[in-house]
């Protein structure tokens, strides 16, 4: 059985509520219920926090110990170095997933410093790009 992690960054705990032109209308829990079902054999779980180091703490706590970890850092992706060189000391594979098309938003959306250090970047396809990640480790 595949273990994988989803790690959320900032705001997306407002998911379903957060411009939902951009982010859709379905919560994180109500995707990750449904995800969990269609997949079993995977052992899911998913964290979620607004705090870079919680982040950061997080990723060092599983990049050792799991099959995949799925990470949508949001805004710290365009941010963080901090986090961009925990997903370089880790080894665990990360995937760097967005909900939105981040190169068709702001042009600071464009500049991450998680991409060069991840197994891949999957983004624009709602919130169907973690499923997408989830299938690209199985």
């Amino acid at each position: 059985m595949y273990k994988i992690i989803i790690i959320n960054g900032p705001n997306i705990n407002l998911l379903g509520k957060r411009e939902p032109n951009i982010y859709g209308n379905l919560s994180f829990t109500e995707f990750f219920d449904a995800v969990k079902e269609k997949y079993p054999n995977v052992a899911l779980e998913h964290f979620q926090s607004n705090i870079e180091g919680e982040i950061i703490d997080k990723l060092q706590t599983c990049g050792f110990n799991y099959d995949g970890i799925i990470l949508n850092a949001a805004a710290y992706t365009h941010t963080s170095i901090g986090i961009g060189d925990a997903v370089k000391a880790i080894e665990t594979p990360v995937v760097e997933v967005h909900i939105s098309n981040t190169f068709s938003r702001e042009e600071f959306r464009h500049q991450s410093f998680i991409s060069p250090n991840a197994k891949g970047v999957i983004l624009g396809f709602g919130l169907q790009s973690y499923e997408l990640a989830i299938q690209s480790f199985l």
